[in-house]
This record gives structure tokens, sequence and C-alpha cells, in this order.
């Protein structure tokens, strides 16, 4: 069985719609695939349609944009209850401070002398999009020729400390992981020590962490060498933590990020699915059973 329990549609910052995600996973061999827009579920419902034309297992899950001690981190959220209102509450927070920043970024750029940096050229390159971010202001420099790829939008103009970097809400990541859980949800970390972060997720923050109800790692990801994989692994064996792989797929918006290039064991999955319905979750995984 392969399982790759993260990737992006467009109604975040992926390049294809949700019910070609799902087709694409089934087409690269996938038998489960896990639906984790930014901040968003506005995806869930088509890619629940496609996951049972398609015959693949979809779980439906959240990245969300969270702060843990001065630095970003994002949280995996799994099978939570979409309507629970505390969850939504903190997700529109968060989608309005996505929104808010977006215009400032787009000024910034126009200081540097880039005038297609607008909000009515910016519609163009955001359709279906329910969550707007600095991917989308990356492609649309690279529409504009500015720069090549969202790689280089960031390292010169987008990335934090560069001339067009805006900071946003994010919410507080102990609290979250409690919101989460009350709402049924399972949460893993994703790709912790990616961007430099190790310093500040350490051990002893992964068991402030688990304390706090953390119920996974993300270990096998591609911002991870192998040397991060099996300290990261150790971690969570020592705290008892799940462990997960995927490929953080973007479409066409991430290099080399492939569908399946990453996966996660069944039996970790099955823990996962365990614990949500242990929580008194509503939301169960569409399409096939989940079997190891």
């Amino acid at each position: 069985m392969r399982i790759d329990l993260h990737a992006h549609s467009r109604v975040s910052d992926g390049t294809q719609s949700p019910a070609e995600l799902v087709e694409a996973a089934a087409a690269a061999g996938l038998d489960v695939l896990g639906l984790t827009d930014h901040d968003i579920t506005a995806g869930w419902a088509e890619a629940a349609v496609a996951a049972r034309s398609v015959g693949i297992a979809l779980v439906r899950g959240i990245e969300i944009s969270t702060r843990f001690r001065g630095s970003g981190v994002h949280l995996l959220a799994y099978l939570p209850d979409p309507e629970d209102p505390a969850l939504v509450g903190e997700l529109q927070r968060i989608l309005q401070g996505r929104d808010d920043r977006v215009p400032a970024m787009l000024s910034r750029l126009r200081r540097l002398g880039i005038e297609g940096a607008t909000e009515v050229a910016l519609a163009e390159v955001t359709v279906d999009a329910g969550a707007t971010g600095r991917p989308h202001v990356a492609d649309l420099l690279v529409r504009l020729g500015v720069v090549a790829d969202r790689d280089q939008a960031f390292e010169e103009y987008l990335a934090q400390g560069r001339p067009a970097y805006v900071d946003r809400y994010a919410a507080d990541l102990v609290r979250m992981i409690g919101v989460v859980t009350d709402a049924g949800g399972v949460t893993v970390v994703a790709h912790p020590w990616g961007r430099g972060s190790a310093d500040v997720l350490d051990e002893e923050a992964f068991a402030v962490l688990t304390d706090a109800g953390l119920f996974g790692i993300e270990v096998d990801h591609l911002d991870h060498d192998a040397g991060q994989r099996e300290q990261l692994r150790a971690i969570a064996s020592r705290l008892g933590l799940a462990v997960t792989g995927s490929s953080d797929h973007h479409g066409t918006g991430k290099v080399d990020h492939h569908l399946g290039v990453e996966t996660t064991a069944p039996d970790q999955l099955e823990r996962i699915v365990a614990r949500a319905a242990e929580l008194g979750s509503p939301t169960r995984i569409v399409g096939p059973e989940v079997q190891s």
C-alpha cells in the first residue's frame, strides 16, 4: 500500500484542482492520498467525489500556519471536524491574515519598480484559490518575467528578510494542537527540520508538544536528509509519536515533489485513523478501507 499524506490543490497553493490532484494520485499508483491545503477545507468535497470515482482512499486534512517560540511551524491536522466552531474561527483568522498581507506585498514590489504587481494581475493566477499566499505572488512574478520560478521569487523578493516580505498572523502552535484535538483531529508537525528549524524544534520542544497532544512527526520529507530522518525517527520513538512520510506535492509549483516520492507506512496511518476515532471525529477516510 502506497500512502502519501501531504499534498496541495489550487484551493491553496497547488496548481491542480482537487479532482485533478486525486486523479493524478491514482495515476501515480497511490492507494491513499492526504489532501492538506493551507488553512482551508474548501477542496474536501470535490476531492471526495473524485476519490470515490477513481477508487483511491482520501484522508482529508489541513496544513495550518502556526508559530512556536517566534518561528513559523506548519501543523498537519488529519480528519478534524470541519464545522468545529473553534477550529473554523481560528482558520478564518489565519486566512484573513493571508488576505491582508497580499496588498502590502504587492505594494512593496511596485515600489521596487515591478509595476505589474497589482491585485488585478494577481487575480489571474489565483483562480479557485481560497487561501492566498506568497506562492501566488511568486507565480505572478514568474508570469511577469521578473523571475524564472517560485524558488527565485522567494530567494530574491518574498522570503523572510527579503524586500517584499510581509509578516502575518499565525496561530500559537501549542494552542492549535489543542484546538485540532478538541475538533477530533490528529496533529502531525510538517517537515519540522526543513528551512533551518532544527534549533527551534529540538527534542525538548517535541516533548512539550507531545504533552500538549501532538500525535506525530513528518519524518520522511525531501527537506530532510538521511541523518535528520534518523534523528527525528529516534525522537519519535522515544516520545511515542507516529512517523509519517509525504511528497508535499504542489503540482508544477514545487520542483521534484512528485506524488509518492515519500510515503507513510500503513501501520502509521492506522494509528492516525484509530486516534481520530478515539477523539470522536465525525470525519472518516473517503473510499476504500485502509488495510495493512
